[in-house]
Parts: C-alpha cells; sequence; structure tokens
C-alpha cells in the first residue's frame, strides 16, 4: 500500500519569473575631486605655499555655505622630485592637499568650477552626478521590479489556462545604478593656469562654467517563485 503522503500532489504546480524595472531619476548631489599643488626649489617654501593655498581653497568653499555639503581631505603628499642621473640631487620640492567636495545646490555649480579652476595650481576633476544613499528612486526601483514579478507570473499561468494560487519565494538579486547613463558622459578637469603673473588680472572675473545634471539611471531585479492551478486541460 502506497502512502498518500509519499505520492505526488498532482493540483502543485509552480511558476519561477525574473522581474525586473529600470527608473530614471534626478541626481540628488554632485561631487568633485579637487587637488591644491604647490612646487618649490626649498622645501619649507613649498609646505608654506601649499598650507597657504590650502587655506585659501577652503576659505573659498566656505564662501558657498550650505551649498557645500561637506569637504574631505582624502590625501596629502610631500616629496622630493630628484634630478636626472646618480646624484642624489632634488630639483623641486612638490606638494599636494587632494579633497572631495560634495555639492548638493546645482545652481552653484557653474560658479564654483569656474572659482576652484582659476586658484593657483589648483585642479578640479568631475562632476560625477550621484543619488544618495537613502534616495526614494531605489526603492521605486525595486517596488516596481516585484510588481512586474507578479504580473508576469499570472501571464505565464493565465496563458496556459491557470491562476496563482500564493507566493513561495521571493529573493531580491540586486539593485544596481544610481550612476548615468552615459559611461562618465559629463566629465570634465580643469587646471589653473594662473601661476607667477601667467593669465587673467586680479580683477578680471574667474568663467562660469554651464553644467547640466547628468539623468541617473536606477535598475533592480527579483526572482520569484508562486504556486498556481493546474491548467483544466491537465486536471483529472
Amino acid at each position: 500500500m502506497t502512502n498518500s503522503t509519499d505520492a505526488p500532489d498532482a493540483a502543485a504546480a509552480t511558476v519561477s519569473v525574473r522581474g525586473e524595472a529600470t527608473v530614471e531619476a534626478d541626481p540628488e548631489i554632485v561631487v568633485f575631486a579637487v587637488s591644491v599643488n604647490a612646487r618649490a626649489r626649498d622645501r619649507r617654501e613649498a609646505l608654506g605655499n601649499l598650507s597657504r593655498r590650502n587655506e585659501e581653497f577652503g576659505v573659498l568653499v566656505k564662501s558657498f555655505g550650505q551649498a557645500i555639503e561637506k569637504i574631505e581631505t582624502s590625501g596629502v603628499s610631500v616629496y622630493p622630485e630628484l634630478r636626472r642621473g646618480r646624484e642624489e640631487k632634488v630639483r623641486w620640492y612638490r606638494g599636494t592637499v587632494r579633497s572631495r567636495l560634495t555639492v548638493t545646490d546645482f545652481a552653484v555649480v557653474g560658479e564654483l568650477v569656474g572659482r576652484i579652476s582659476d586658484m593657483e595650481l589648483c585642479v578640479i576633476d568631475g562632476p560625477w552626478w550621484q543619488l544618495r544613499a537613502d534616495s526614494p528612486a531605489y526603492r521605486e526601483a525595486r517596488v516596481t521590479a516585484a510588481r512586474a514579478a507578479v504580473t508576469r507570473a499570472a501571464e505565464y499561468a493565465e496563458a496556459v489556462g491557470g491562476r496563482l494560487t500564493g507566493l513561495v519565494e521571493l529573493a531580491d538579486t540586486g539593485t544596481g545604478g544610481g550612476g548615468g547613463g552615459g559611461g562618465g558622459r559629463g566629465r570634465l578637469r580643469f587646471a589653473a593656469a594662473r601661476v607667477a603673473g601667467v593669465g587673467g588680472g586680479p580683477d578680471e572675473a574667474p568663467a562660469v562654467i554651464d553644467l547640466e545634471p547628468e539623468t541617473q539611471v536606477v535598475e533592480a531585479s527579483v526572482e520569484a517563485r508562486f504556486t498556481m492551478t493546474q491548467p483544466a486541460s491537465l486536471e483529472s
């Protein structure tokens, strides 16, 4: 005699699907990398110039107030540059302070880039348009992906004459993106040319660089398994 618990349940059927979603959103912050540099024959002079320029950079950034969310020092390097040849003779002493700026007010970005670029031996790199980690765009993408899975599973069940009866498993297979769809589109790099009197005059206003925010693309996907009724044509 066969135990009924060992026999397969003829009424059981499952459908497995993948739900996907792509959401576009406006960026919420923009990030720049800035390098303040100094070079001199004398080590102390190089360090003094570096300190002064970095202080001027900090004052400039703080003048933008709450438009700048964060200024973070990401690295400092001071080193001698040797002359070519066997003798260890120093040609220059070089120094660099690297900073990361997070900007929330896009209206000031053009002026900020222009004024930083106008500083002595200062390099600005970017922009990197971003969403915040808790941006609603990520939730929207996840929810849309889950709903897409339900819709797709219901369509498959209906196509073979059945209907969904329950959820067995729902797995998040990843939420990604938050970057622009242009593969680095909008990237710029400006280095100040005004060194020792070279460049515009002291009364010349720095250029304002017009930058357009880059649309952010967020992708999400889920895998889901549902129970469904057997198609009418297969029921005994």
